[in-house]
């Protein structure tokens, strides 16, 4: 996290929503540095739906087998992200530490591991120590509360110097929904899956395939369209959760990602990724408004 605030930040940020079935922690867990929050703790309600994109590199780091291996279930329940340590080209101690981050969290959040979800990114090449924040997960998913997306945002910057945070509320039948997402990625930003991490989360009713179509139409034109310096990151990862919180009101279950009525949802989160996508643009290292471009994203 850099001191200085690139001067291409937002002059104000979205307010972000609540969305039902999402609860938010952070912690201080001191894996890189002190006195700032490294930790991020989003734990989901039971029925949740999870899609993904993951970096295209020959090397993903050990966190993005993991979540490419839990994907298939297409249910997930929590996910933990830390900041300071990628645990990337760390072998046999990198997928071990993450064997252990995801028992924990499984353990803190009283679920199966296939419904863990981890994301880590900072300095590569050193091993995770997961004895600097594993005994805070029970704690995290114990206090979680709805309203943190920003202190969420804050909590996975790197060389970040602002926090990304994107928000739509839309029509889905009757009922409105929200679609929130936070972003962090200021260097090593290349096509196809332009950026560090993200999370989506919305409360509306869709199936776990349709989201993951929605997904991968929609970063086409959104992070796979952007670059900061043609570095392709091992642990780039982009989630999207959908609790089926809206159902309740009135919301629509949606299982066919062809259903007319998902014109209005998909043009909204194609809305938020290319916020997302841009701000990370926005905040690349070396970036000034003298020199800024930005590809067409649609």
């Amino acid at each position: 996290m850099s001191a200085t605030i690139s001067p291409l930040a937002p002059k104000k940020y979205p307010k972000m929503p609540v969305i039902e079935g999402v609860r938010i922690a952070t912690a201080e867990a001191g894996i890189k540095y002190r006195n700032r929050t490294d930790l991020l703790a989003m734990v989901f309600d039971p029925g949740t739906a999870v899609a993904g994109v993951f970096t295209k590199s020959k090397c993903p780091s050990a966190p993005v087998d993991y979540c490419r291996q839990n994907l298939s279930a297409g249910k997930a329940r929590v996910l933990v992200v830390n900041s300071g340590n990628a645990n990337a080209f760390t072998g046999k101690k990198g997928r071990a530490s993450t064997a252990l981050t995801g028992e924990a969290a499984a353990k803190a959040a009283g679920c199966s591991e296939s419904e863990v979800f981890l994301a880590s990114t900072g300095v590569i090449g050193e091993p995770l120590d997961t004895n600097k924040f594993s005994h805070l997960l029970a704690g995290l998913v114990k206090d979680g509360k709805p309203d943190l997306w920003t202190e969420a945002a804050k909590a996975i910057m790197t060389t970040d110097t602002y926090p990304k945070v994107a928000s739509q509320t839309v029509k889905l039948g009757d009922a409105d929904v929200t679609i929130n997402g936070i972003a962090k990625g200021a260097g090593m930003i290349a096509p196809d899956m332009a950026t560090m991490l993200s999370f989506i989360a919305t409360d509306a009713p869709i199936a776990a395939p349709v989201l993951q179509d929605l997904l991968s139409r929609g970063t086409a034109k959104t992070f796979n369209a952007v670059t900061v310096d043609s570095d392709t990151s091992t642990s780039d990862t982009l989630l999207f959760f959908a609790t089926g919180k809206a159902g309740s009101r009135g919301a629509p279950k949606i299982s066919d990602p062809k259903d007319a009525r998902l014109g209005a949802f998909r043009r909204a989160l194609g809305k938020v990724l290319k916020s997302l996508a841009l701000q990370v643009v926005r905040d690349g290292e070396g970036a000034e408004p003298r020199i800024f471009r930005v590809a067409d994203l649609g």
